[in-house]
Order: structure tokens, then sequence, then C-alpha cells
């Protein structure tokens, strides 16, 4: 007999609030009814985790759950950014763990084959249960000739900003007899995407044709194959042409091997490179909830002398460990020299107000990684390139210098102390501007009870009606001839209300610079030292006309 329509009077979904209860699909455990659509919303104490789990699943199957379906959402929203896993079939879903107090469940039903549904329990848990670290939603099982076991769990439908995916039971042998497709795509980005294999060992053959890894650059099987691999030699990075990925794992009736472990990511705010002098970017969503089970990057890679100085506007990621004390979660990581085998400059976590960061290199990589739960507003970043330079100084001038080769795209005149009329000069390799304390600008202050001359060096990349200034404060004390350089005035003026002193460890470093030229140029110290000398012969030259008068 067919299931009716679902009639009025039918409990079907609803508001769950207390700490533990159960649910089903409508008629439990009978057949559901056609056309039916339930969401249950689940609501426990804030700051606490909704545990979810599944005693009983019987749907429709489809290999893409196009008919019936179940849906976990993590939160209230039915957002694709906050699906968990979309599931059909005979095999229950595994634990879920949400990342806040709030979850949501959606069963829906169409016109045709009706199935005895589902049973689910829930339960209010601590964010740092063992559901909430390292159990992987898997999605739409097939294990076509055997019953399947949670540890088989494969393929799913995919629409985070980046993941990972692994064969069944990896890293141990897979199952035989096991097909899997993992559809990836969907999230909204709209963007390529890329996948990258960390570790495979398939049974090998001539064409592939037992066990192997196909991919397909689009949602199906009618899209371009993109490849078809096996054996040990992992296969190579692999950048789809449309917004949608489809993996397909296939084993035969024998010969195993340990499988693979892939990642994959979409391009855009999740994996960016910026080779501009400056910019911002945040993580996604920002300042709303970033997705979980995320690994983004974002490369900076400026011209060569170059520094990247890092300014973190905003952050609030998951918190330490309370095991552990460390960021063991959710984090934030720089690297320097542009790859994750660079030095650690910093990792962050949590909610904090973070000092500046300057690279050593011309390169910096920032690195996200978020876990399965517990999501928050993410960062907003800028960044500026640093400009190498030096700057030296006497008593009566400054001299300033830079290599063409940093500000290879600028005409001299964008380069000036105080007043555009004290532009720079090229000489040779560099930038110069050498001027004398009583002009270009430059003002005598006192600070901290010491006599100090100040200027303003400006270095415009302003293109058409974008103006965009740089401006660095320039310093001399004459008394010890010590110079030094501030930026002021870059990604972000009102963030600099504290400017930080550049140019020692640039000086240290040694840029490259011909401060050789800069020494001979330094005429002033000869001539006060010989004023001072003539001052002293004609001193002794009137004693002595004195004592022969």
């Amino acid at each position: 007999s067919h299931p009716p329509l679902c009639p009025p009077g039918i409990k079907c979904g609803g508001v769950l609030s207390a700490p533990s209860g159960n649910f089903s699909s409508p008629n439990f455990p009978g057949l559901y009814p056609y056309e039916t659509e339930c969401t249950w919303l689940i609501v426990v104490a804030e700051g606490s985790s909704v545990l979810l789990s599944f005693s009983h699943f019987e749907l429709e199957y489809h290999d893409t759950c196009a008919y019936d379906y179940l849906q976990v959402y993590n939160g209230a929203a039915r957002d694709r950014g906050n699906l968990l896993g979309t599931f059909c079939g005979h095999s229950p879903p595994p634990p879920f763990s949400s990342a806040w107090h709030v979850m949501a469940v959606v069963f829906r039903s169409d016109r045709h084959v009706a199935k005895h549904g589902f049973a689910a329990a829930y339960r209010k848990g601590s964010r740092e249960g063992w559901w909430s670290r390292g159990v992987r939603p898997s999605i739409l099982f097939h294990c076509p000739h055997r019953p399947c076991l949670l540890a088989d769990a494969c393929g799913g439908q995919l629409t985070g900003l980046s993941g990972e995916i692994t064969s069944p039971r990896y890293p141990e042998s897979y199952p035989n007899d096991a097909e899997c497709r993992w559809s990836i795509g969907g999230a909204g980005g709209g963007g390529p995407l890329t996948l990258v294999f960390a570790d495979f060992q398939m049974e090998g053959g001539q064409g592939c044709g037992f066990d192997y890894v196909a991919l397909f650059d689009g949602p199906t099987v009618a899209a371009p194959r993109l490849g078809r691999y096996c054996g040990s030699a992992r296969p190579p990075r692999t950048v789809s042409s449309t917004p949608h990925l489809l993996i397909i794992f296939k084993s035969d009736f024998n010969i195993g091997g340990r499988g693979f472990k892939a990642h994959f990511y979409s391009a855009g705010e999740c994996q960016e490179v910026f080779t501009t002098v400056k910019g911002n970017f945040s993580s996604p969503q920002y300042p709303n909830f970033y997705p979980n089970n995320l690994k983004c990057q974002w490369s900076i890679r400026l011209p060569p002398g170059y520094r990247v100085k890092v300014f973190f506007l905003d952050m609030e990621l998951e918190g330490r460990s309370s095991l552990t004390g460390a960021c063991d979660y959710d984090h934030l990581s720089a690297f320097d020299g542009g790859t994750e085998n660079g030095s650690l400059l910093g990792r962050w976590c949590g909610r904090e107000s973070l000092a500046p960061v300057t690279s050593r290199s011309n390169r910096l990589l920032l690195v996200l990684h978020t876990d399965r739960n517990t999501a928050k507003r993410g960062f907003s970043i800028s960044y500026v390139g640093v400009v190498p330079m030096n700057v030296s100084c006497t008593r009566t001038d400054f001299h300033i210098q830079i290599p063409v080769q940093s500000l290879a795209q600028l005409e001299r005149n964008k380069i000036y102390l105080g007043t555009p009329s004290c532009a720079a000069q090229v000489v040779g390799r560099n930038f110069k501007i050498h001027t004398r304390f009583d002009t270009c600008g430059t003002e005598s202050q006192r600070r901290n009870n010491t006599s100090v001359i100040i200027s303003t060096l400006y270095i415009d990349f302003s293109v058409g009606d974008q103006e965009d200034i740089h401006q660095y404060e320039v310093q001399c004390e004459p008394k010890r001839k010590e110079a030094s350089v501030t930026l002021i005035a870059g990604p972000d003026p009102s963030r600099l209300s504290q400017a930080e002193n550049l140019v020692d460890a640039q000086q240290r470093e040694g840029e490259a610079m011909d401060v050789r030229e800069i020494k001979s140029q330094d005429t002033s110290d000869i001539v006060f030292i010989s004023i001072c000398i003539l001052a002293g012969l004609l001193m002794v030259i009137a004693v002595v006309g004195l004592v022969l008068l």
C-alpha cells in the first residue's frame, strides 16, 4: 500500500529545547508520507553543543540524494555554508557535534517511493567532547554488495570553501567492492577548485582498470574527465575550470591498498595572492562566523628588498585548548618566506589585540586552519610593503637612499622630502635625496630632552583619482649624527597612532645600500672642522700680535 500525503495532524518538525530528546520521521517506524518537508530546530543551553546520533535510517536512495533526503545544519540558518551533510539510502549518518548551541535537521520526501524513515537522538554536550574532535561527517554511503560499516563511509556533496577527503578506512586498507562519489562545489564562490593529493596508494594496473580514482571537471560523469589514477604515484595537482569537481573512487573484488588522502579548496577569499604594495583581506564570511574545516592561505609577494608589515585590525578565533593551553584548534599562522617551510613568525587564536608583524624577506604567508566545530567572527588584516631605504645625517644635512628596483614603477618626482620641490634624483641604481636642514620642510623639535630635526618623506603610489601616498617620518639627532625613519601613514593611518621604528633592523641587515658614496659626500663635517682650525689659528696670531705690541 502507498503511504498518504502528509495529512494535517501528523507530527513533523518543531523546536526541541530540552537538554536531550528523540525525534523521528512522520509515521516511523511505518512508511513516511509523500511530499513532506519537516524541520527540527534543536536548541540547548548557550555555550554548549548539540550531539546528534541516528539509531535507524532508511530513505530512498539516489547517488546525489536528489529525491528523498535528510540534511543536518550547523546552526539555525539553512545556509549552504552551514550544511554538515546531505543523506539518503540505508546507512545511518555518523554522529555530529554542532559548532554552537543550535542545530537544524531537515527531512524531505518527494512524490515517489517511500521508506521507513529515521530515528534520531540528541543531547546537550560540551564543546570539548569526543564528538567535537576528529569525527569527520561522511556522506552518501554506498557499499553495493554488503552491509556498510561506519568506517566504510565515503562520498558526499561537499560545499565548503576547503576540506579533506579520504578513502574508506584510510590509512588502513580500503574495502573491496566499494564505490564512492564526492561532488564538490556549490558554495556560492563560483571560482575554480583545486585538488591536492597528500597520500596515494592503490592497486595498479595498465589503464587503471581495477581500483582507481577518476576526476571530472563538473558535477557529473558527463563532464570532461580530468584524469584516472591508480598505483602508488601521487596524482598531480588538479584545477577545475568550473565551480564543480566530481571525484569517483572504485575498488574491485580483490587486492587493495592504503588508499588516499586529498585536500580541496576553492579560489577567492580562501586562497589569494597579493602583489600590490598594500592591501587588506579577511577570513571567509567576515564579520560573520567563518566556516568549519578550512585551510585558507593568503600569500603576499612584494618586489625584492621590501618587507611585509601586517596589521591585525580585528581577530576572534576559537580559544586555546583547556588541556594544553596552545592554539590546537582554530588558529592563524604567519610564515616568513612565502611557504609553510619558512620561519614561523607567529601562531594565534582566541580574541587578542596583536602587535604588527614584519617579515624578514619580501614574502609572507598567512594560513588559517579551522576544525570541525566552534566557529567565531574571524579576522580582518591590512598589510603594507615597507620600502627598503637607508637614511643618514650629519650636523646639517639629510641623506636618503632607496634602490630603484624597489620603486621601479615610480618616477623620481613621486618621491620627495617635505615638499614636491625636494624630489629624489636618480644616481646609478638608487633614488637619492641630499638636502640641508633649512630646506624641504624640516623643523626642529625637542623630544626626550634632545633636540632633533624632523621631516616627512612622501612616496606617492597614486594612480588616477585613487590617492595612495605613504609617509615616513625622517628624524636626525645632529649632535650624535644618528638618523631614523618611521612609517607614519600606510594601509590605514587611523590604526597607526603609535608608529614604530622600521629602519634600524633594515640597516643592520644591509639592504645592499651604497653608503660609501654618502660618506664621501659628507663634506659638512670637513667644513666645520676647517672653520674651527682657522679660528684657532687666527686666535694664536692675535695673541702673538698683542705680545709683540
